[in-house]
């Protein structure tokens, strides 16, 4: 039988940022994540999964979860860079790359899986919301969602069958590194990047949306509100703020609305350029990240080009068709 490795990574500092004190964003402590990997690993292991790695992470979050795992397992240990920022996640996912996982299940926020991401493109996720802007990852029962990395991994199900590629924004910046977001890149009139957290709507001048979520929390809900758009078209939404348009109010963190002045939106196709000159300061994901230098050039380009999604329901549901879980007395 075909037994593939599945990745495991929790970022310790998902849940615990700034939105803690001046929005109002629930707290997501080490030892839930940890309790979460446990029911996963007993999921997946049910479904006939042996082979695992995990990222050492600096709390050894999951390292603490790994030891509940039967003795007939193999489980090989990545070290962590111990920089103790987003660097950790993406080098150890070019770790996790080398070993060639077949999936890797990710206890984070949106910022915690653009860093996996930098680190291995083309990777197949399951994202587990453990954070706090959540629209990449889900809330998933972990139980379930192991079963589901272990019918991948034991080959019950074959990958083509229940993955979809993600939407995924390039952003080129004029003789600098390149970089990405998987949810929203957001243009505002900031000078430096002080707090990292998204919170001052008044700052706010484009959104790039790879998707537009009216039911979800942060920058994609403004442009879920106007004009929704779905992780399933090959589309993507770019609006422009203005002193004239239409006012939307839309929670751009949990717990907190702010009003936008929205004076431009426009559907944005698949590899159709944006580009903008600087001075400015840019914001992936729900954080901002990156000083645009004056007259500096960036450009912005849609694609599906990211990684791989492992969708849940439907592995669960190929599974049962091919009764994998169950056996005649």
């Amino acid at each position: 039988m075909n037994q593939s490795t599945i990745g495991i990574v929790a970022n310790p500092a998902s849940g615990k940022d700034v939105r803690r004190l001046v929005a109002r964003a629930s707290v997501f402590d080490n030892r839930e994540k940890g309790a979460i990997i446990n029911r996963a690993m007993a999921g997946a292991v049910s479904a006939g999964a042996r082979n695992f790695a995990y990222l050492n992470d600096s709390h050894n979050i999951a390292e603490s979860a790994m030891q509940v795992v039967p003795v007939c397992c193999n489980i090989t240990k990545v070290d962590c860079a111990g920089t103790g920022s987003s660097l950790d996640t993406v080098l150890g996912a070019r770790e996790l790359a080398k070993l060639d996982c077949i999936a890797t299940m990710i206890l984070g926020g949106d910022g915690t899986n653009r860093a996996f991401v930098k680190g291995w493109r083309d990777a197949v996720l399951m994202p587990v919301s453990t954070g706090t802007n959540n629209v990449f990852p889900r809330f998933a029962e972990a139980t379930v969602a192991g079963a589901a990395l272990g019918v991948l991994a034991s080959g019950g199900v074959e990958l083509d069958e229940v993955i979809l590629p993600a939407k995924i924004i390039d952003v080129e910046i004029e003789g600098e590194e390149p970089d990405i977001a998987l949810i929203d890149a957001v243009v505002t009139d900031d000078r430096f990047v002080g707090s990292r957290a998204l919170l001052d709507a008044d700052a706010i001048k484009k959104i790039l949306l790879t998707r537009a979520e009216p039911a979800a929390v942060g920058m994609t809900s403004v442009g879920g509100l106007l004009k929704p758009v779905c992780e399933q078209e090959d589309i993507g939404l770019f609006l422009e703020t203005g002193k004239k348009g239409t006012r939307v109010c839309a929670p751009i963190a949990p717990g907190m609305y702010q009003t936008l002045t929205i004076a431009r939106v426009v559907e944005v196709g698949c590899d159709e350029p944006i580009s903008i000159k600087g001075p400015c300061v840019l914001a992936f994901d729900g954080e901002r990240e990156r000083v645009v230098k004056p007259e500096q050039k960036v450009h912005f380009r849609l694609s599906r080009s990211g990684p791989k999604i492992l969708d849940i329901e439907k592995t669960m549901q190929l599974a049962a068709g091919r009764q994998l879980f169950t056996k005649l007395e």
